[in-house]
């Protein structure tokens, strides 16, 4: 009698994977579909609406006057973001620096001009004359080399310029403080170390890694000083929304006029909007292993 000594293997068969069911969520499509009737509702009404006088924001939208007036709205902006941005780098650095005097100064410059009303310091620089009639230069406490009438020495561009830039200023500071105090401080401790100064670690080591955290809220200023710089039509300053101004009290035809401004503003907006959108990209190289893909990219990558 024999007796097999073959052992059979359990059996080894793979079972199919189970099918995944998603989720089923019908709210979240029934509130899609909600928003998004109200929202042609709401742009049928825009568009259909004849109070709006679409014919009319047509003809305006390229005039010449209201051009010039969007030519110095970027001017202004441009140059009022260049100085305030070298002014508040300058007051973050003495704000940070161990000079208690200095750090006493730069901190009192952004409570004052943070705590005014930027319209108040408008109207301050512009009467100017009616507080210093004579402006003189010399030797502190001592006998003066030059004076100047100060009443019509500052016009209303100049005062606009000196206003928007010294306010401007006051929120870069704190904007590169903020941004310099996000860099770890192990790494400045290490440049030291290795016998670097402290003006080299700060421009070669602490500032390149700041601007990450300094470009979105750069970037949240320059946009807040391009819509701002329309407060300087008090002054009859011909920004675009005094230029508007200008056509509709002839015409009285303000609410077109009003809404060739506002595009504007959104044109420009969305332009510095992407803008920003690249710097930030740009300054995230190194810290991230693969940068996010560009909206381009991504509608590549959908069509394909």
């Amino acid at each position: 009698m024999s007796v097999s000594t073959d052992l059979q293997p359990p059996s080894t068969a793979r079972t199919a994977p189970a099918e995944v069911v998603p989720l089923r969520r019908p709210g979240r499509w029934i509130s899609a579909v909600v928003v998004l009737v109200m929202l042609a509702a709401a742009v049928r009404s825009v568009v259909t609406n004849e109070a709006f006088q679409w014919s009319v924001v047509a003809e305006y939208f390229t005039a010449d006057v209201v051009l010039r007036g969007l030519g110095l709205t970027l001017w202004l902006t441009a140059l009022t973001l260049v100085l305030g941005f070298a002014l508040g780098t300058l007051l973050a650095v003495l704000r940070l620096s161990g000079n208690p005097v200095l750090v006493s100064v730069s901190w009192g410059y952004v409570w004052i001009f943070r705590s005014v009303p930027l319209l108040v310091q408008l109207l301050f620089w512009f009467n100017i004359g009616a507080l210093y009639p004579t402006l003189s230069f010399g030797i502190p406490f001592g006998p003066d080399f030059v004076s100047l009438s100060s009443i019509n020495l500052i016009g209303p561009t100049a005062a606009v310029i000196i206003g928007l830039t010294l306010h401007e200023a006051a929120y870069a500071a704190e904007i590169v403080r903020g941004g310099v105090l996000s860099v770890e401080q192990g790494q400045v401790e290490a440049a030291l170390a290795l016998g670097m100064g402290r003006g080299r670690i700060l421009r070669r080591i602490v500032l390149p890694q700041a601007m990450r955290s300094i470009i979105p809220a750069a970037g949240n200023s320059l946009i807040g000083t391009l819509k701002g710089t329309s407060i300087v039509s008090v002054l009859a300053v011909q920004d675009l929304l005094f230029s508007v101004q200008l056509i509709y009290n002839r015409n009285y035809l303000i609410i077109p006029l009003l809404l060739v401004a506002t595009i504007w503003y959104v044109v420009v907006t969305s332009v510095l909007s992407v803008g920003q959108y690249y710097v930030e990209r740009y300054y995230a190289r190194g810290a991230a292993r693969a940068l996010p893909p560009t909206p381009w990219q991504r509608l590549k990558g959908r069509l394909r």
